[in-house]
């Protein structure tokens, strides 16, 4: 992988050999089974090199990167898709795209900031890591960051509050819910364990005068 001029490329070398023997010789040698397929493009097999791929992938999936086929072509591709076990990558797709046309890819997440409700036995609780969204590839972000430091114990992230570049339209339901403050077990066992005292101590103060009067 070079970088050029601030634009990411990743080489690629046609693979030919699609046995399972075959694939998995080249994942013994550090490579990693892959198609690129897209618009005007049949899907075409290929390998890259997997600590290349991996400085790709950090990037995020929705960033556009040139992929060099050797002895084909140079074309502007994403990451549509990947398979990882044991964090040892299996397999890779690249979709090839038009820069004037629009795009629907997933992107991650980036929850920062300590919640406030945090402080007063909540946790932060993540259902969602990723969204769908669509637009322009030069608009897509790489991540979209969420800053929870304001969230206290029962607020909540829904897919609405997030705040996307102009020309970038969200793909899924308003009110999902992406993260939200909940009380920890523990806390919530100390806070009944004290009402419960108060209760107590409450209906034992009762029962005294009711005794003297």
């Amino acid at each position: 992988m070079s970088s050029n001029g601030g634009s990411i490329q990743l080489t690629a070398q046609p693979r030919t050999e699609k046995k399972g023997s075959a694939i998995r010789g080249l994942r013994l040698k550090g490579r990693i089974p892959a198609v690129v397929y897209g618009s005007e493009l049949e899907g075409t097999p290929v390998h890259v090199d997997a600590k290349e791929f991996n400085k790709v992938v950090k990037t995020g999936r929705s960033e556009v990167f040139n992929l060099t086929i050797e002895g084909k072509e140079t074309i502007p591709v994403i990451i549509k898709d990947y398979q990882q076990r044991d964090n040892h990558w299996l397999h890779a797709d690249f979709l090839k795209i038009s820069k004037n046309k629009p795009l629907r890819v997933r992107v991650s997440i980036d929850y920062q900031g300590t919640p406030a409700g945090t402080k007063k036995g909540g946790i932060l609780q993540v259902q969602e890591t990723e969204v769908e969204v669509e637009g322009l590839p030069a608009d897509l972000p790489s991540t979209i960051v969420v800053d929870v430091s304001a969230l206290e114990v029962g607020d909540k992230v829904s897919a609405s509050d997030l705040k996307l570049p102009k020309g970038v339209t969200l793909h899924v339901p308003g009110e999902e819910l992406l993260a939200s403050i909940i009380v920890s077990r523990a806390a919530g066992v100390e806070n009944a364990a004290v009402e419960g005292d108060a209760a107590a101590t409450g209906g034992g103060g009762e029962a005294s005068e009711n005794k003297e009067a």
